[in-house]
């Protein structure tokens, strides 16, 4: 390759580049896997070192990939956060390890393992032993400020244990969502008509960038605190050290961190979890390698926007190649019509693989996946097999267009697909295959959480004609149930104790275990603390639904419908006269004050008190404060980097506050 083919191939990779990490870090909706990234990334670099003549300042080489996005207000990292390079294979490790020897001029340095968290990056500042900021990464110098948002995950310690913590410091760590959680929160996307998250970091970036904290806080995020950033104290003399010092001072570290002499146990460790990754509850798609003494850090440097001191050690991707045979459906609680893919068996990852899912007709076409393919299979996120594409080039032209049915495979009831929606839907509520869905849904651990009560059991009640919707598992009595098969005395105590149990759940919990379509957990949590009874959402107009922050007018439309259903209301009515909680306590009215009946939203980030405290301010002085504006606003406080709300209010006409004309409206009435 000459110089100017060289140049042409440089500038199509960095566009691509550019584009892809626009993708997954901005929007959090990749189009490529992370190995075809790093495969273009690898060129780049190989291009640019045979070439040096052609890098410059602006390549994704030289630069941490991401932007800010500007509605949070910005936060500027007091030392940048950096991405880290690759090693791909056991050679390409060793000639890290070489680099760095060869820099330090020793015969070799200890090094520390931790599992490579797929999530999102964060840095997190705390002031005499408080939290008082969290930003993303950004692009390494610049980050989103999403304080608010990360006060909801409660692995992140508002107040540090430890009494003699640094005066102000700075530690950085991966927000993610358990493979758990990432399943629940897709199921309840797809009944929703929602796109799907394409892996748990996607969905753990999408929870802590909402514009709405409450929408974070009803998603299970978690953390692992990985590095000390930066202090104004003292710190230990080793990387090491310091994460057991974090660990002492409250912060959740890694319990799989290890910490090893040279790079045999490094490889040893390595092994171990590209065998054992898939037993975890969390992703993690290869090792961190750093050396521990932090007293070499200054003398590696870094290369580009890369700290020669610490490396990414990646596991290969998880992927295989199998014939699909032909394309099923499964029909889901709300009646929607899910393809799946019935496969050759094959082994991807350790575990044979026999059916992955196809999300929608939609996702089959844009793919371009016919039935006969030979297609790739790979387990997204390692656990979920999904597949990937089609491999054209081996097509006989025996392959077929898949075509969805025009009728329920279950019932034979005619399929719908309601305008703007890529689902199609069984609308027959008798439908057999929905009412199993709709009970193992209604029982599940995030709805009425009954305990024992799972989808075996479940199918044996409906066969056995003793459940015909979830209330009647209200009515089960012991006789009925020890005359099961495979079904003891004990047993059948326990279930009866756990179904009884179940009566006491909160008030979002049987509204998101009723099944509406389009209400997943976060927007029954939501119904439930603005109406408080079931009575009173049955009884809300569409208006007064879609008046709520978040809830536009598809989902006020369902909810709206859902209760106009007799059969809906027979299944209520059961629920109530089987003692099921029906309502929740209201929060007491705000005391009267000179606040009362004006609502304040709070932007941006306030010098003079966090903003749960200047909420807490104006409910004492009889105000109500809101995260939303809108047209009934009063007054929205602008803080610094104020976000979009900003010029919401604006477009509103709402009365601006500056934190200083806040301040002195509460002196005026004695808050302060």
């Amino acid at each position: 390759m000459n110089l100017y083919q060289a140049r042409q191939r440089v500038e199509d990779l960095r566009a691509q580049v550019r584009y892809h990490d626009y993708r997954y870090y901005v929007l959090d909706s990749p189009e490529i896997s992370d190995a075809e990234y790093d495969e273009l990334m690898r060129e780049l670099r190989e291009l640019e070192a045979r070439f040096p003549q052609l890098i410059t300042p602006d390549s994704p080489t030289q630069r941490v990939s991401g932007q800010p996005v500007e509605a949070f207000g910005v936060v500027e990292h007091r030392t940048p956060l950096l991405s880290l390079g690759n090693a791909f294979d056991y050679e390409e490790l060793q000639a890290w390890y070489r680099r760095a020897l060869g820099i330090l001029e020793v015969e070799g340095f200890p090094l520390v393992c931790e599992p490579k968290i797929d999530g999102l990056a964060v840095a997190l500042v705390y002031e005499d032993g408080r939290f008082v900021q969290g930003a993303t990464r950004g692009d390494g110098f610049r980050g989103e400020n999403v304080t608010e948002n990360l006060r909801t995950i409660r692995s992140i310690p508002m107040r540090l244990l430890a009494k003699d913590a640094p005066p102000r410091f700075e530690v950085r760590g991966e927000v993610y969502m358990s493979k758990t959680a990432f399943e629940r929160l897709n199921e309840e996307r797809t009944d929703q008509g929602q796109p799907r998250f394409a892996n748990p970091r996607n969905a753990a970036a999408g929870s802590v960038r909402q514009l709405d904290s409450r929408i974070t806080a009803q998603r299970s995020l978690d953390i692992w605190v990985y590095q000390l950033g930066w202090t104004d104290g003292a710190y230990p003399p080793t990387h090491w050290e310091t994460l057991q010092w974090l660990q002492d001072m409250g912060f959740r570290i890694n319990p799989e961190i290890d910490r090893h002499e040279g790079l045999e146990g490094v490889e040893r460790h390595y092994r171990q979890w590209a065998d054992r990754r898939h037993d975890l509850e969390y992703e993690i798609d290869g090792l961190v390698v750093k050396a521990d003494p932090f007293q070499y850090y200054e003398r590696l440097g870094i290369v580009g926007r890369e700290p020669r001191w610490a490396t990414a050690y990646k596991f290969p991707p998880i992927q295989a190649t199998t014939k699909l045979l032909r394309i099923e459906i499964n029909i889901g609680r709300t009646g929607t019509l899910n393809p799946y893919a019935v496969l050759k068996p094959v082994q991807v990852g350790g575990v044979t693989v026999s059916k992955a899912t196809l999300h929608n007709e939609e996702d089959i076409q844009r793919k371009g996946i016919r039935v006969g393919d030979t297609v790739i299979v790979q387990r997204a996120g390692d656990v979920i097999p999904q597949v990937v594409g089609p491999v054209v080039s081996k097509r006989t032209g025996r392959e077929k267009v898949f075509v969805m049915p025009d009728r329920c495979p279950a019932c034979g009831t005619e399929v719908r697909r309601p305008e703007g929606e890529v689902m199609h839907y069984c609308p027959n509520p008798a439908c057999p295959a929905q009412a199993f869905r709709w009970l193992t849904h209604f029982v599940s651990r995030g709805a009425m959480d009954v305990e024992g009560l799972g989808e075996s059991w479940c199918y044996v009640l409906l066969e056995e004609g003793l459940v015909k919707d979830p209330a009647d598992i209200y009515s089960l009595t012991k006789e009925q149930l020890v005359g099961l098969e495979r079904m003891a005395e004990k047993s059948a105590e326990n279930l009866l104790s756990a179904i009884e149990a179940s009566k006491d759940r909160p008030l979002g919990r049987l509204i998101f275990a009723l099944g509406i379509r389009h209400v997943g957990s976060e927007i029954a949590a939501l119904l439930a603390s603005h109406f408080a009874s079931i009575d009173a959402l049955t009884r809300a107009s569409v208006e007064e639904l879609a008046a709520i922050p978040t809830i536009g007018p598809r989902i006020a439309e369902s909810v709206h419908q859902y209760f106009r259903d007799a059969g809906n209301l027979r299944v209520i009515e059961k629920l109530r006269r089987a003692g099921v909680r029906m309502a929740e306590e209201r929060a007491p009215a705000p005391p009267e004050g000179p606040l009362a009946d004006l609502t304040f939203v709070i932007t941006g980030t306030l010098a003079s008190m966090p903003r749960s405290k200047a909420e807490e301010l104006i409910r004492q002085l009889g105000g109500s404060a809101s995260d939303s504006v809108t047209k009934k606003t009063d007054y929205l406080v602008a803080g610094e980097s104020p976000g979009s709300k900003l010029q919401k209010a604006q477009r509103y006409g709402t009365k601006l506050l500056s934190e200083q004309e806040f301040l002195e409206l509460l002196h005026q009435h004695g808050a302060m």
